[in-house]
């Protein structure tokens, strides 16, 4: 998993403002934008040249494809407007408005993929070489920021007549006048830690391409220890990537909330959201994890062409809840102004990573590695946790993870009959559709019973839903009566 620069310069940028607008301060928040924009317009031009005169050379030499040079330079200007349009995201996000960075990269993937195709389709039938299709099919990234872009204009124009109806006489306080030269210092200051700190997936599965094939070709030879190498990194880490996508957008909406509830010095406020957002981060993330998991054999055998590395494919997956974690924590550690703590804690957490591989890959091969992947994501999150404790008292979920463990054996254990017994079909119909049935009934079945299970065994309680965001109270509320009838009962 790459590391947007981009997008952390808009992380960054979305604490400094919601900050300023809880310290009531709108003439700073107009002045860091405005230095962003500058920074964005300067950044996307020098990207832009880069990538375009560049292209031959990195098609040729480093992809080694020197056809995918013009595809290349295809898409080099949409970089003309994307760093303007991730600072507007982190400038409403800041403001505490998510609904205009949702709708931009909604409207961004739709004109991107139907102009991708349009176009691809298009040169097909006038007989374009594959070069100039590809380059037609990377074109729709242009399409896509452009559209982006057009979208958060629009929020931002409203924005700004929204302000100027309700602006109110500026103290003299906010009439100082902050340097550029120290809101780029601020940015690029708390860029670092937020730069490091996102590496550590990266740098996981970078170690792990380094050294698996040293660890393991001893035990089981080098034919076997590259095949161990393959299942890992281009199966099981592909899959695995999916449950943490949650939990990416969810950190992203963190960082303003939290920091202004701090900077406010609000502890109710800020206890009550560091809570939240660790329960949420885990229990929406759980569900995704089991499903995977359990149908590891089914989920790799519909994506891939065969079905070895399936123990592989769910073990990474299942360790990627403490992934999730550990990125949660992280965006909160951001928010309470300490990101140094999560990169010195990630940095633990590498060292631990490399040692637990080294041990455990004795005594359990390539399951080992895996294991000490997860050791890794959770000696970082209890580090993270430990530090949050000592800023601001919070718990997760007290003494309700009993019925949460329950939940995830029973679940796990349903997910995992439910994928024997749909893969028992392979001698009546073709191998992908019953993988693909029984991914379907997996995931059906366990995501249909999951928010079940959390109300009958009190994990949710009404009390919690005026927190929840909407779209999750409206799913979880209608099972709230199973929980309701069950306490009349009790009476």
């Amino acid at each position: 998993m790459g590391v947007d620069g981009t997008n952390l310069v808009q992380q960054a940028l979305s604490k400094m403002i919601s900050e300023r607008y809880a310290l009531n301060k709108p003439q700073e928040v107009s002045r860091i934008f405005r230095a962003a924009l500058i920074f964005s317009a300067i950044s996307g031009v020098l990207m832009t040249l880069l990538l375009y005169l560049a292209a031959p050379f990195y098609a040729e030499y480093i992809a080694k494809v020197p056809e995918a040079s013009l595809a290349i330079r295809a898409i080099a200007p949409a970089l003309l407007l994307f760093p303007a349009t991730a600072i507007m995201r982190g400038y409403f996000q800041g403001r505490g408005n998510i609904t205009a960075s949702a709708i931009s990269q909604i409207i961004e993937q739709i004109l991107r993929v139907i102009t991708a195709v349009g176009l691809a389709f298009v040169m097909l039938g006038m007989g374009y070489s594959d070069k100039w299709l590809a380059a037609g099919a990377s074109f729709g990234g242009v399409l896509g920021s452009i559209g982006a872009s057009g979208v958060m204009l629009y929020y931002l124009l409203k924005r700004h007549k929204e302000d100027q109806v309700n602006s109110s006489v500026v103290s003299a306080h906010e009439e100082t006048i902050i340097p550029y030269t120290q809101i780029y210092l601020d940015i690029f200051k708390l860029s670092i830690p937020i730069v490091l700190t996102s590496l550590a997936v990266t740098a996981v599965n970078f170690i792990d391409g380094s050294i698996v094939k040293i660890l393991l070709i001893g035990q089981i030879g080098e034919v076997l220890a590259e095949q161990m190498l393959a299942y890992l990194t281009s199966r099981a880490q592909m899959v695995a990537g999916i449950p943490p996508i949650l939990a990416i957008a969810l950190s992203t909406s963190l960082i303003p909330v939290i920091s202004a509830a701090f900077t406010r010095k609000d502890e109710d406020h800020l206890r009550n959201q560091v809570t939240l957002a660790m329960r949420i981060a885990i229990l929406t993330s759980m569900p995704i994890v089991i499903a995977l998991s359990t149908a590891s054999y089914s989920v790799n055998g519909l994506l891939f062409k065969s079905l070895d590395g399936s123990d592989i494919v769910g073990l990474l997956t299942l360790m990627t809840i403490f992934q999730v974690t550990m990125m949660i924590s992280n965006s909160i550690l951001l928010s309470l102004g300490k990101p140094n703590y999560s990169m010195v804690n990630v940095a633990i957490g590498i060292a631990a990573k490399v040692a637990g591989s080294y041990i455990l890959s004795c005594f359990l091969g390539i399951y080992g590695i895996i294991f000490a992947t997860g050791l890794c994501f959770f000696i970082i999150t209890i580090l993270n946790l430990y530090a949050i404790k000592k800023i601001v008292p919070f718990f997760i979920m007290g003494k309700r993870w009993i019925g949460f463990l329950i939940t995830i054996i029973v679940l796990s254990g349903i997910g995992y009959g439910l994928n024997l017994a749909g893969i028992q079909m392979v001698s009546i119909l073709p191998d992908r559709i019953v993988f693909f049935l029984t991914c379907c009934t997996v995931g059906i079945v366990v995501v249909a019973l999951y928010p079940i299970f959390l109300v009958l065994l009190r994990v949710i309680r009404q009390d919690d839903l005026k927190d929840f965001p909407t779209p999750l109270r409206k799913i979880i509320s209608p099972f709230m009566r199973l929980q309701l009838s069950k306490s009349v009962e009790r009476k």
